[in-house]
């Protein structure tokens, strides 16, 4: 029985921790990451799709959920003026299939 407490318990925790759910900032300071929306999607290091639910925001895909507050957030994200200001780049896609990393070696930030 202890088992299958742990287990379910490291389950949780496991797909808590890579879920994109994203709660916007208005200060830098208040951010775990600084984010530039670029022009072109080759210009950006990860392609992201917003999608309607958080239950669809899992992974570390580019699916972001965008949250009310930041308590709900797995990350909290400002977004810059200009791209020299930003950890990560990004561009918006259309299609949730169209998401995902350009750049892996930033994958990092959002875990």
């Amino acid at each position: 029985m202890k088992k299958i407490i742990v287990l379910t318990v490291l389950l949780f925790t496991f797909v808590v921790a890579f879920s994109q759910k994203i709660y916007k900032t208005k200060y830098d300071y208040q951010a775990d990451i600084k984010v530039y929306v670029v022009e072109h999607d080759y210009q950006a290091d990860l392609k992201v799709y917003v999608v309607d639910y958080d239950y669809q925001a899992d992974g570390n895909k580019g699916l972001w959920y965008f949250v009310d507050y930041d308590y709900q957030a797995d990350k909290k994200v400002y977004f810059t003026d200009y791209d020299y200001q930003a950890d990560l780049k990004i561009y918006f896609v259309d299609y949730d299939y169209q998401a995902g990393w350009r750049n892996t070696s930033k994958k990092y930030l959002l875990y």
